[in-house]
């Protein structure tokens, strides 16, 4: 690993690096393999900042070739759902560990399949990319992946969720509020496919809540936040009406403190247990069993 902020062309080397710590099946898979549109003359390796004492996270920038890491359950485990995470970072970087290894590694325990996105980013200094054209597209992009190898992930092409964080939680409401049925007769065969997740999770998500109209045939949403991540909680609250207004099923968690980006991580109480309250929401609503494969 290179020092902080110092180009890298080591992905595949961060790739393995989360395997040994994780562990389960990881692939880099690029959404567009000849090149993603929009990024015709983008060059430089993903800058790879690995944990220090300014932050606690591993972050990941420069992105221009937008790719899934594919981490699966072991097949006697899962449940044929799966969910493409969208870390956050501002928009400037995503915090690929404390919003993506980690939560991987949690939905994988439950049976799970997770797709960690590395979308461009539309506020790094720099960028031509942006937020509802570019980084919209690949997570739409991935959702449609998603579904076109289903049956080699082990997947129900009917169960594909996404959630995101912070600035990957704006990509979700986007993705669960702009989606179309696929395109028929489009000459790339992804694009002949869904983008509508079939539900969406929203963790401490930054958007401008005007940016969004709720369609009435939006998925179902699980929200969560912390009351004094005040930039936050209110877009939080505010989406969840606009869902509700639309007769969208919802549900909303609103933690006292946690502050912003806890992510999964157990050192705030009772914020820390937020995941289990989402797996709650996910048997209820039948998108894993209720009884866990193997158990």
């Amino acid at each position: 690993m290179k020092a902080a902020g110092q180009r890298c062309a080591l992905a595949p080397a961060l790739v393995l690096l989360a395997t040994a710590l994780w562990g389960g099946t990881r692939d880099a898979v690029l959404l567009w393999p000849n090149g993603a549109p929009g990024a015709e003359g983008a060059a430089g390796d993903e800058v790879i900042r690995p944990r220090d004492n300014d932050h606690q996270y591993v972050s990941v920038s420069n992105i221009h070739r937008p790719s899934i890491l594919v981490y699966l359950p072991p097949k006697e485990r899962a449940t044929g759902t799966g969910v493409v995470i969208c870390p956050g970072g501002a928009h400037r970087f995503l915090a690929i560990d404390v919003e993506g290894y980690e939560v991987a590694d949690w939905l994988n325990r439950h049976g799970i399949a997770a797709f960690i996105l590395k979308y461009r980013l539309a506020r790094e200094p720099g960028s031509h990319y942006t937020v509802a054209g570019d980084a919209l597209a690949d997570t739409q992009r991935a959702v449609r992946m998603v579904r076109s190898r289903a049956l080699e992930w082990g997947v129900d092409p009917l169960r594909v969720g996404v959630m995101g964080f912070s600035a990957g939680g704006e990509l979700a409401a986007l993705a669960e509020t702009r989606f179309d049925a696929g395109k028929s007769g489009a000459s790339d065969p992804l694009d002949q496919l869904s983008s509508r997740p079939d539900f969406a999770v929203l963790v401490y998500p930054g958007f401008k809540i005007e940016s969004v109209t709720v369609p009435k045939d939006a998925p179902p949403a699980f929200l969560v936040c912390a009351d004094n991540d005040r930039s936050h909680v209110r877009v939080t609250a505010e989406f969840y009406l606009a869902l509700e207004n639309e007769g969208v099923p919802a549900e909303m968690h609103i933690y006292a403190t946690g502050g912003h980006g806890f992510g999964m991580r157990d050192k705030h109480a009772p914020v820390s247990n937020w995941n289990d309250r989402l797996l709650d929401w996910m048997k209820e609503r039948g998108f894993v069993p209720k009884a866990p494969p193997g158990a």
